[in-house]
């Protein structure tokens, strides 16, 4: 008979192993990060088993916390398929803060060369560069009842919230960096973090919080691009109106101009490149606070300042990369709600990072299982079917209708 853990879960909890299995390669080089310290060699617990565990947490709703994972550890069939020995939950808490992160960027990179283009909107191949939404979204973390009683007491709240700092590749529909930081400013303010983190050959899709001329500058340095919403307010000298085609009519674009931005700034602080603004109308936008009274974001007066350093893209792609931006809110609702990622099992930023990285790899896998975007309903499926309450089969007709639907909807737009 299978040993079984006091109480929760059992073998019959966990099934469709196997594709966890195919991780098994990619993840064994990390069989001795965090060893230095153990002189003795008598570690049980290593970094490749660690991650399993946390991305069985990600996938199985079974596995809702800590003590759940440590559960799940002690099973015969988790044992034998991944190679993971009971870890004590003394243990799996010390691993967050023993192991670095660090080696599962390389893995994340692998994999997101493994998972390909997907199907996106054609328009966009215009677009010389990767078109990359960067955005940040909070995730909050309860501390120990005596940090917590002093957290509120000095702030209000008993929360620690952490900043992920996410770049997002907008035709692939799948992260493939995010940076964990204390909310706040300096060097955990999105601009610094994004200015630390360019890459070249990259078009950067970016809200107008992100608005800020030395990080316009550093793109441009870099050799990439930039689609960045102004602020209603910014003043701007107009240096040349430039003509409007019918597509840019149909895109609702009222008007494509080149720019001097920074009217009584330092020369020093103004962009260094030509830069040209595209105005689009929108409906406006009232924001509406959470309770009564307050407000949670900032009003629109109904139209859409977006600067860019694309001299000779049209202006209908411009409006155009500036909607798909959107993509990187879906992206976090799905992150947080979908992949247990409201629900913390470490409260440091190591051990967050490592959290992170491996929804990263999830979604990846995701992708890489059905070859589509990660989206709710699929999401759903792979779990009913990796808990055992859903056939291969259902899988199949699952992703069959979701490619009908494709289909239909690539006729109706032609």
């Amino acid at each position: 008979m299978d040993e079984q853990p006091s109480s929760g879960l059992t073998n019959k909890d966990i099934v469709g192993l196997k594709y966890f299995e195919q991780l098994l390669p990619l993840l064994k080089r990390l069989r001795d990060v965090g060893c230095e310290r153990d002189k003795a060699a008598n570690r049980e617990l290593h970094f490749d088993q660690y991650c399993f565990l946390v991305l069985l947490y990600l996938f199985n709703p079974i596995c809702s916390s800590l003590r759940a994972v440590q559960q799940a550890s002690e099973l015969d069939k988790v044992q034998k398929r991944l190679g993971v020995k009971r870890a004590a939950l003394g243990s799996l808490s010390e691993a967050a803060s023993v192991f670095d992160p660090e080696p599962l960027r390389e893995i994340i990179a692998e994999l997101n060369e493994r998972a390909g283009p997907l199907k996106s909107d054609p328009r966009l191949n215009v677009v010389p560069q990767v078109v990359t939404a960067f955005d940040g979204t909070l995730v909050s973390a309860l501390p120990r009842m005596a940090a917590a009683s002093l957290l509120k007491q000095q702030t209000g709240s008993g929360l620690v919230k952490w900043r992920l700092h996410t770049h997002f590749e907008v035709l692939r529909s799948i992260p493939w960096r995010i940076d964990v930081t204390p909310d706040g400013g300096g060097d955990a303010d999105e601009r610094a973090v994004l200015a630390g983190t360019l890459q070249a050959d990259r078009c950067y899709v970016m809200d107008r919080g992100l608005a800020k001329f030395s990080l316009f500058n550093a793109i441009h340095a870099k050799s990439s691009s930039y689609v960045c919403r102004l602020r209603d307010n910014s003043s701007y000298e107009v240096l040349e109106e430039r003509p409007l085609s019918e597509a840019d009519h149909a895109a609702h674009v009222l008007s494509d101009q080149m720019v001097r931005l920074g009217q009584g700034s330092k020369a020093a602080d103004r962009p260094d490149h030509a830069m040209r603004l595209v105005i689009v109308k929108i409906k406006p936008h009232v924001s509406k606070g959470k309770y009564k009274g307050g407000s949670s974001g900032v009003d629109s007066d109904g139209l859409l300042r977006l600067a860019t350093n694309l001299i000779d893209v049209p202006a209908e792609i411009i409006a155009l990369l500036y909607h798909h931006r959107w993509a990187i809110e879906i992206f976090f609702r799905t992150f947080k709600h979908l992949l247990g990622c409201r629900h913390l099992l470490s409260h440091n930023v190591n051990g967050i990072t490592i959290q992170t990285y491996c929804a990263i790899i999830a979604c990846l896998l995701l992708s890489l299982w059905t070859g589509r975007k990660p989206t709710k309903r699929t999401f759903e499926m792979l779990c009913y079917f990796l808990m055992g309450w859903a056939s291969a089969e259902d899988v199949e007709r699952h992703l069959a209708k979701l490619k009908l639907a494709d289909e239909i909807a690539a006729q109706k737009k032609s």
